[in-house]
């Protein structure tokens, strides 16, 4: 099995593609491309080798890359204006469309996709501070940090947006839901502000219903709750950020700290208490797993490397290779 790595540096508006070689246990450097200032999201069409990858500046939009999986070049093909900067980019219906939502504008978009190049959107909504969107065949989710809820959503086979009943699943108020990852008829949300993991029962018709929350802060922190506009680099406020499902653990990621905390996950998807923290790379805004779900590849935006970790059955991380990337590193995904 050969994987290539691809990591976002948005402080050199660069992607950096590395080889993940199993029986090594490295990461082996192929190449670094692109003229993306700020680029923090990208989202790949792994049947297509094409990467779409957001920018920022002036004039924010999406450039189409197309991926040399041999030498891990990116050439680019064509770029499209967006209506502001994006903060998190997902496929739907076989690549057929792009979903986007920014951070800064509060808006998100559904664009066409045909043979690598992304047309004027089809359908937008807005909700404050969004700051993700996932897919999962005809059913789409958008968080909103701002407002402290996913938006539900059906896309239609044309890409056309439709409110799913009800519109949005809550979350608790002042706690800043960050990111989602779907796992069939169970979903999982991490809080920026207050470190804790939701699990949500996903309706056999798409909606999500809140189930319970665990607390996935490191134990002795010593850190505060945060809260809209307040600056963790400033105190110690919790600062969660990412989350993966690798097989029977949860894995969250908190930015203070610098750690990745492991949480059972059992055969109902019901979370237990977590059980290892696992120090990492500074400030892990972005982390990703492999599909078997052994290897755990973490970037740090202060610290300019990526981590490649085994999974153990602990539920620990143990640290097999770490490779300079660039600088701000926030963002990383496996090409299978």
């Amino acid at each position: 099995m050969s994987e290539v790595v691809l990591t976002a540096n948005p402080g050199e508006g660069t992607i950096s593609a590395l080889r993940l070689d199993r029986a090594a246990g490295q990461l082996v450097p192929l190449a670094t491309s692109g003229e993306l200032p700020g680029c923090g999201t990208f989202v790949i069409d792994e049947p297509h080798d094409l990467v779409y990858a957001a920018y920022k500046g002036d004039s924010p939009g999406v450039a189409t890359l197309r991926l040399d999986r041999a030498t891990g070049e990116l050439t680019e093909l064509s770029r499209s204006g967006t209506g502001g900067s994006l903060t998190y980019l997902c496929l739907a219906h076989e690549g057929r469309f792009l979903l986007g939502v920014s951070y800064g504008a509060g808006h998100g978009w559904v664009w066409p996709v045909a043979q690598g190049v992304v047309g004027p959107a089809i359908s937008e909504f807005s909700y404050r501070n969004l700051h993700c969107i996932v897919a999962a065949g005809s059913r789409v989710y958008a968080v909103s940090l701002g407002e402290d809820l996913i938006a539900q959503f059906h896309l239609s086979p044309d890409g056309i947006l439709s409110p799913l009943e009800p519109l949005v699943a809550p979350a608790p108020r002042g706690s800043g839901p960050r990111h989602l990852s779907l796992d069939g008829e169970n979903a999982y949300l991490v809080t920026e502000f207050s470190g804790v993991a939701i699990r949500y029962e996903v309706a056999p018709h798409g909606p999500l219903t809140p189930a319970e929350s665990v607390d996935v802060l490191i134990p002795g922190s010593g850190l505060a709750p945060s809260a809209f506009g307040w600056d963790p680099g400033a105190a110690a406020l919790i600062w969660g950020a990412d989350i993966w499902r690798a097989g029977r653990w949860l894995l969250t990621s908190e930015r203070s700290t610098s750690t990745i905390t492991s949480t059972p996950v059992a055969a109902d998807g019901r979370l237990g208490e977590p059980a290892a923290y696992s120090p990492t790379e500074l400030q892990p805004r972005g982390f990703t797993v492999t599909a078997d779900g052994a290897y755990v590849i973490v970037v740090g935006e202060r610290s300019a490397h990526a981590a490649l970790s085994r999974l153990e059955a602990d539920g620990s991380l143990t640290l097999l290779d770490r490779v300079a990337v660039g600088a701000g590193a926030n963002w990383v995904r496996v090409v299978p």
